[in-house]
Parts: C-alpha cells; structure tokens; sequence
C-alpha cells in the first residue's frame, strides 16, 4: 500500500512538473498538435510513448548516477565540457520561465481577484518558499492535491465529445497540412518539457530508491498525460479557429457552468505553481552547488531574482533562446535514448 501510494506521488510529480500555462490555455496542444487536424491525434500517441519510456529512462539513469541535479545529468549525458554548455543554456531557460510564470501569477491575481498584481506574485512565491522548504517531499505533496484537479478538468471537458469523434473532422482547421511537419511536432514537444522537467524528476529519481515504484510512476504519469492532451485535442478540436485564439480553452467552458470556469481558474494556477516550484527547486540545486550556500537562501535568492525580472518582462530573450534551446532539447532526448542503464 506504501508503495502504491509513493507511486501515485511520483505520477503526479511527474504531470505536474510537465504541464504548465501553455497547457492548460490549449495554447500549447493546439500549436503542436491541434493544428494538424486528424494526425494531431496520431502525434499526441506518439508523444505519449516518449513521455512513458524517457520519463522513466531519465529517472532510472539519475538513480543509477546518483545526481543531485540535473547539472550532473546533463554532465554524464554530454560529457564535462559539452555538459557546461548545456547546464547554462538550461539555467537560463529555466530562470526565464520561471520569472514568466511568476509574473503570470500576478496578472491572474489582478484580473480575476482585482488585487495587485505584485501581491499576487508576493502571496505565490510565499506559498512556492513554503513548499520547497520540504525539499522533493513537498513538491510531491503539493503535486499530489494539484493534479486531481487537472485530472478531473480534463474528464470534465472530454466528457461530451465522447458520444462521437470529432478528431476525425476537425471543425477549427479546413485544410491539413499535406507535409510531414506534424511528425516532427511530437518530438519537439517531449524534447522541450522532458529538457525542463529534469529540474524535477532528476533528483526525483535519486531520491527514490525503489525502481519500480519509478517505472510505475512514469507508466501512470505518461499515460495521465496522455489523457490530458487527447482530452484537450478533443475539446479544441470543435473550436472555430482555435489556432488564433490566445486562450482556446476559454472558448470551450464559456457556456457552461460558472464552477467549472473557477475550477479552470485553479487548473492554471495549479499548473503554473507546480511547474513554478519545480524549476525553482531544480536551479536552488545547482546553485547552492556553485555559491555553496543553503537550499534554502538559494531558494530566497532565485524567487527575489525572478519577482525582480517578472516585473520587467523577459519575453525578448526567450524568443532568441526557445529556439535554441528546443535544438539542445533534441539533441538531450537523443543521447537519453542512445545512454544504456544497467
């Protein structure tokens, strides 16, 4: 029963680190899979697979080398010299986002609740300091209440496309792209969120000593997944041109019940939080290892930095790095397929 219960946490670890803002809005789903119309389907399943096997690889791997963080993933994957370069590619990116989603934070908390926006973003970062405090144990906790909630929004949205297919006619997109570039999407897609969420499940996998309680954790988390983007494909699959809207999932739970608009309210706060947490919890690692200082002042350190940036945007310089940083993605997913684990 223990063990089940530690694998349901690492399920949910695992969702939770993956999904962040993007998915939630549908922005994310639709620019990867949506768009292709009835192939989307077939990329998402693809996706699917990569998220079960290198999930589980990655988190193998990091037992097995015994990493603290991903700096010494990265290090064993690549090499001391390459790994340097990955590391800081990986440390910006991951700075970046953070400062992004924090700052999102505030604008949900001004839009939705008519507070300041920088006391949204204070209150955040209280409730993220609080949770990293407890070290791998709390993200775990604070993923294992979040995700339910997606799970049971994704159940809720999905539920009236189940009497037909739509995937099969694909209302929001009347003409599919004739070349092969949607078989390239689901591997840009697992190289991007599997390259931001070794944060996470790196140390996730040295801390947990049972492999099989690994192995399931990713089976079920790959296949929660799974289910989430099918669920979501499915939903914005019936949506007028979906690919133009910033925020398609809002056009979905417009005509139903004002519930269940809060609880998509919640579902992306969740979703930012928990990946918030992640990324933080995964710099913090390195950090405390180059200034050689506590967790816990790298955790202070990273949150004040990112408040700091969040309040001056940071959307330039990720336009320049997301692409690179989708390349070095790519290359990190290879060399996870290509590195055996005993």
């Amino acid at each position: 029963m223990k063990k089940w219960k530690l694998t349901l946490q690492v399920a949910a670890t695992y969702i939770g680190t993956v999904v962040g803002a993007g998915f939630a809005t549908g922005k994310e789903i639709v620019q990867f899979f949506t768009k292709y119309g009835s192939v989307g389907l077939v990329g998402i399943l693809i996706s699917g697979f990569f998220f079960i096997w290198l999930g589980s690889k990655m988190m193998l791997m990091a037992n097995e080398i015994k990493a603290d963080s991903y700096q010494e993933l990265n290090n064993y994957l690549f090499g001391s010299m390459v790994g340097k370069v990955v590391n800081v590619f990986t440390m910006i990116i991951l700075f970046g986002i953070t400062s992004v989603m924090l700052a999102s934070t505030g604008a949900i908390a001004h839009e939705q609740l008519g507070l300041w926006p920088q006391l949204g973003m204070v209150l955040t970062m209280l409730l993220a300091y609080i949770s990293i405090m407890k070290g791998i144990e709390g993200i775990m906790i604070v993923n294992s209440l979040v995700v339910p909630m997606m799970l049971t929004f994704s159940v809720i949205i999905i539920f009236p496309y189940l009497q037909h297919i739509p995937f099969l006619h694909v209302s929001s997109i009347h003409l599919v792209t004739t070349d092969y570039s949607w078989a390239l999407s689901p591997f840009l897609y697992i190289a991007f969120n599997l390259a931001m969420s070794q944060a996470v499940l790196v140390p996730l996998g040295s801390e947990i000593k049972d492999e099989t309680v690994i192995k399931r954790g990713a089976l079920l988390g790959g296949i929660g997944l799974t289910f989430m983007m099918i669920a979501t494909h499915l939903a914005l699959s019936n949506v007028p041109y979906t690919f133009q809207l910033e925020i398609p999932m809002s056009e979905v739970i417009k005509d139903v019940a004002v519930w269940v608009n809060w609880l998509f309210l919640l579902v992306i706060f969740g979703e930012i939080f928990t990946t918030l947490i992640g990324n933080v919890f995964g710099m913090a690692r390195q950090v405390k290892s180059v200034l050689r200082i506590s967790e816990h002042k790298a955790f202070m350190i990273i949150l004040l930095l990112c408040f700091t940036v969040g309040q001056i945007g940071y959307g330039k310089l990720l336009e320049v790095l997301y692409p690179l940083f989708g390349y070095m993605g790519l290359a990190f997913i290879a060399m996870l397929c290509i590195k055996k684990v005993k």
